[in-house]
């Protein structure tokens, strides 16, 4: 589903600058995968998630989804692409404070071209699998941290992409909301969903069924892992 073969992300090329954010990444992620990019600030992970997001572009190498080269495609397949196959969930939201829980699950569907009827079944589906059906007319401002981001996973959903692209999605939540977002990445997964999950906490990343390690811009370590299954009470007599 997910290729990336000998990907480079260089930045000040030639320069005595130059920093290689990606240096020659090969990676595949196949469907229905719950995988976590693990790295510290720097390592790169984040720049390997804007290229899978089709985000940014690589200075070299290439990247392929669904065995389509992404390099062929122009600005407005790209876009069509973000729109259709993947799906976004961000650590802050990325809510619209003016619009209902309604309106900021819809902007998608508006944008894919999804028709009106389409569109309200989409919502109600995508807002009942996250347990916030009853808050479709409330407002972000109306809502604990927790149910903002139930609400983004919603609004992810809500366009059935091929992959979710999960970028720190537990850093702005306490630890009790953070365990109750992970089962909710868990389930999804097993019905189905690829997920890569990006975060600096080696803790989330065994919530995955697989781990990669980048550090300066290169994959140090790909392994197998057997996901935690963990109680809210246990992770908050942990201190995670």
């Amino acid at each position: 589903m997910i290729e990336l073969r000998s990907v480079y992300k260089i930045y000040f090329p030639g320069s005595e600058n130059e920093v290689r954010a990606l240096d020659g990444i090969n990676l595949r992620i196949d469907e229905g995968e719950f995988v976590a990019i693990v790295g510290k600030s720097g390592s790169g992970k984040s720049t390997c998630m804007n290229i899978i997001g089709c985000l940014d572009v690589p200075t070299s190498g290439e990247y392929f989804i669904d065995s389509t080269p992404v390099s062929n495609l122009s600005e407005d397949d790209l876009a069509r692409l973000r729109n259709k196959t993947l799906g976004f969930i961000f650590q802050q939201y990325n809510l619209i404070s003016k619009l209902s829980v309604e309106e900021n699950v819809e902007l998608p569907l508006l944008y894919g071209g999804i028709p009106p009827e389409e569109r309200k079944i989409r919502i109600t589906q995508a807002l009942e699998r996250v347990g916030l059906a009853e808050r479709i007319h409330h407002y972000p401002n109306q809502l604990s941290g927790g149910q903002q981001q139930r609400v983004s996973i919603a609004r992810a959903l809500a366009s059935r992409p091929h992959i979710m692209l999960a970028d720190e999605p537990t850093g702005a939540l306490d630890s009790k909301t953070s365990m109750e977002i992970l089962q909710l990445l868990q389930e999804l997964n097993k019905e189905g969903n690829t997920i890569v999950l990006i975060t600096h906490d080696n803790y989330i990343a065994t919530f995955a069924q697989r781990i990669i390690r980048i550090q300066d811009g290169k994959i140090i370590s790909d392994q197998k892992n057997e996901p935690k299954q963990e109680t809210n009470q246990e992770a908050m007599a942990d201190g995670h």
